[in-house]
């Protein structure tokens, strides 16, 4: 048997994550010491902070852009995952909104 000191590779086609491009990896790996020269990673940083709503703001921007949001929408970000996002389904077509 041949061993050989190349690292596996594995491919996750499941739900939820996905496949990264090794460069898009390394560029994570890297940012998670100093992003963009702050000297500290986006987990670290204050969701207030310049450094982190910079982030959000280009996001919100790519994401109209890229599903072709109109302008009279706003992008809400809020943790919770599929879960929060059944719950808010329900929560949409309640004519006097939540109780």
């Amino acid at each position: 048997m041949v061993e050989t000191n190349v690292p596996k590779t594995v491919y996750n086609f499941s739900a939820g994550p996905c496949c990264l491009p090794k460069p898009v990896l390394a560029q994570a790996a890297a940012e998670m010491m100093d992003y963009d020269g702050t000297g500290i990673s986006v987990m670290e940083m204050s969701h207030r902070g310049k450094a982190f709503t910079t982030i959000a703001e280009k996001c919100r921007s790519d994401i109209k852009t890229l599903l072709a949001v109109p302008d009279n929408f706003t992008i809400f970000m809020f943790q919770g995952g599929a879960s929060m996002q059944f719950a808010a389904i329900c929560y949409n077509l309640l004519e006097d909104g939540p109780m």
